[in-house]
């Protein structure tokens, strides 16, 4: 019910309001303090920031400050084969044969949250709201930005980085990032 709540914020183009997103989070993170963990795109706001911070000890935000225009260019590009799931791009790992999946031959969608109108709202939302929550760590002394445009230049700083924090994070994991 609260995904159906959620996609429905995302199809708009808008960011999930705060007291939903807040909500679901804290549920999942519940119950991991004896873990490493690390989350993707949350907090995104200042309120969700503080809201997580009431529940855990944040050690580490590591931004990735990528450009805009790189981010759009690739969610623009991402064509999906609904039944499995398959994700295509058609810059860097297109189908065989365009439009079509590679498997079943059936027609790719371009799912709502990536077509152009959708992403421009979205980063543009994203940044109103994420560049106060970058400097409300940065003023803790828990920020530190990676920028670039390409994963494969940008991780080895990240892992680099990581050791100094996590010393005991193997070779084999840095290799295969979740």
């Amino acid at each position: 019910e609260v995904g159906i709540l959620a996609k429905s914020y995302i199809d708009q183009g808008k960011l999930i309001p705060d007291d939903i997103m807040t909500h679901l989070m804290l549920n999942e993170i519940k119950g991991l303090d004896q873990y490493n963990w690390l989350l993707d795109g949350f907090p995104r706001t200042v309120a969700q920031a503080e809201a997580l911070d009431k529940e855990c000890h944040i050690d580490t935000v590591i931004d990735l400050d990528v450009p805009f225009e790189t981010i759009k260019c690739r969610l623009t590009a991402r064509w999906i084969h609904p039944a499995s799931g398959r994700v295509y791009n058609l810059e860097f790992n297109p189908p065989k044969v365009q439009g079509t999946d590679d498997v079943t031959g059936e027609p790719l969608v371009q799912r709502d949250d990536d077509k152009p109108e959708t992403v421009s709202k979205r980063l543009q939302a994203y940044d109103a709201q994420t560049k106060p929550v970058l400097e409300y760590y940065r003023k803790k002394g828990l920020l530190k930005s990676f920028s670039g445009t390409e994963t494969n230049k940008i991780w080895p700083h990240i892992y680099a980085f990581l050791q100094t924090k996590l010393p005991d994070v193997s070779q084999k994991d840095a290799a295969n990032p979740r």
